[in-house]
């Protein structure tokens, strides 16, 4: 019998009654991983030797998962899918996994990511283009890719991700799966290698939203070694997931649902809208009050910019470490150290990484500063005010993901996209610009491709967010879903 696609009360229950053991479980869960890779090319390494840990009351014990590859791991190879940390081994584990170990979780695999985070499509990784278990010709999404499709293929019932613009909200759209990041700080980032640090976020990718709530309650907690962490030991982020929600206010933005703002619209795109629609419907149905309102559509379009300048900017800075003289593959060139790290950035960097750091350098040099970096920070806060202003009236803003299903792996490779479609396909990064708590769960399906809803709510609402995320799910009939193609 198959236990790693099921959820996480359902393998504990198995675990605990003795109808299976940890032993089996990771057997269990090191084929599958072997399978996939084979199909989809989702790990950067898979942990033949994990051991099995003792089952106890605890919810996770004993259950095998998955790891972004951008989580320290002590003794194990941490990559971040680049070649410039292609033999990198920490020494220590970053607090998150540290958090997990404490309830005898049992890691399994290192996931593929688009390097360093830096992508939406998974076509970055050094180890090569990760696919969507659902359709092999197109992407899981990034950066989270390899998490995304190892969850959404049931190698096992969650993996971490982590998140600076859409990278888990958006690849569980495209797999079909959940993806959770909360209020920043909430996770610490001790030990995450940093993109764009006032942006990044922990969180998790799982099978259906009570899970997601399980697994963040593990990982969260206050750090020394994270100044922007904050104490959220009195909140239970599943004790009250099912309370009814009946009375909660939810908005959704007219000028980015609103199908007549595309006139050049595709099939896809007004099927999902509609699909969107008929989402709203269920809410009404649940005794929810939907509204809808207007944000200043200049506004909506500068999103997609004002993340490109602050998150290369900072990643710019947080990467100028990587020389290939303090850790990473030394460079062939042994006379002239300037040469030696220019080698070593020349050749390990994949084209995209390079664009964004001369995109950042840019940006920061002294006489650019003020128009392009300090101005964006100005309009980012801009933003974050918009929607603090709606939560002020309401619990949570709904919005579809994306433009419809995962697109294909040829279009991201040939860097086809559709500008009239970039609010849609970058909405999401406001919940990292204000740091909210965000949600995206499955929404249907599109061509038989899966697509989904994403709900944010304001800082340290993380209970309500998942409350109204869980109830929702529970009125569709997609949680628990896997997604075949990668598996025989």
């Amino acid at each position: 019998m198959s236990y790693m696609d099921k959820s996480l009360t359902e393998i504990h229950e198995a675990l605990f009654s003795k109808k299976v053991t940890s032993k089996e479980l990771i057997k269990e869960s090191l084929e599958k991983a072997h399978e996939l890779e084979s199909s989809c090319n989702a790990f950067v390494s898979i942990l033949d030797n994990a051991s099995e840990k003792e089952v106890t009351d605890d919810l996770l014990s004993g259950i095998p998962y998955g790891i972004k590859d951008n989580y320290a791991t002590k003794d194990i190879l941490t990559t971040a899918s680049s070649n410039t940390l292609n033999n990198y081994i920490p020494f220590y584990n970053a607090t998150a996994i540290n958090n997990l170990n404490k309830h005898n979780v049992v890691g399994i695999a290192k996931t593929a990511m688009d390097e360093f985070g830096m992508g939406g499509v998974g076509i970055t990784p050094h180890t090569g283009i990760v696919k969507n278990p659902w359709d092999l010709t197109r992407t899981p999404g990034g950066s989270s890719c390899g998490s995304a499709a190892s969850v959404a293929a049931g190698v096992y019932p969650y993996a971490l991700g982590s998140d600076t613009g859409d990278s888990i909200r958006k690849p569980a759209a495209y797999c079909g799966i959940v993806g959770y990041k909360p209020t920043y700080g909430m996770i610490s980032r001790f030990g995450l290698f940093p993109f764009a640090s006032s942006l990044d976020h922990c969180g998790v990718l799982t099978r259906n939203v009570y899970d997601a709530g399980i697994v963040v309650n593990a990982m969260k907690g206050q750090d020394v070694n994270d100044m922007t962490s904050w104490d959220s030991s009195n909140i239970d982020l599943v004790k009250d997931i099912d309370s009814d929600i009946k009375g909660k206010k939810v908005c959704y933005i007219k000028e980015i649902c609103d199908v007549s703002n595309y006139p050049h619209a595709s099939s896809e795109l007004k099927e999902h809208l509609a699909n969107f629609n008929k989402t709203l419907d269920i809410l009404k149905n649940l005794g929810v009050q939907v509204d809808e309102v207007s944000v200043d559509r200049e506004l909506l379009d500068k999103i997609a910019s004002v993340y490109v300048v602050i998150s290369c900017a900072e990643a710019t800075s947080n990467m100028s470490n990587l020389t290939g003289i303090s850790f990473g593959p030394r460079s062939t060139e042994k006379k002239d150290v300037f040469k030696m790290m220019k080698e070593h950035r020349t050749k390990g960097f994949s084209p995209l990484i390079k664009r964004r750091f001369v995109i950042g350098s840019y940006v920061l040099q002294k006489e650019n500063q003020e128009r392009y970096f300090r101005n964006a920070a100005r309009v980012r806060r801009l933003i974050v005010e918009a929607w603090k202003d709606l939560f002020k009236t309401y619990d949570a803003v709904i919005l579809p993901v994306g433009s419809g299903p995962a697109p294909l792996i040829k279009d991201c490779v040939d860097h086809v996209s559709n500008d009239e479609n970039t609010i849609l396909e970058e909405h999401l990064q406001v919940g990292n610009f204000g740091g909210f708590p965000s949600i995206t769960i499955p929404n249907g399906f599109i061509n038989n491709l899966p697509v989904g809803v994403n709900l944010t709510s304001n800082i340290y609402n993380d209970i309500v967010l998942l409350n109204i995320a869980k109830r929702l799910e529970d009125a569709m009939p997609y949680q628990n879903q896997i997604a075949k193609g990668g598996l025989k």
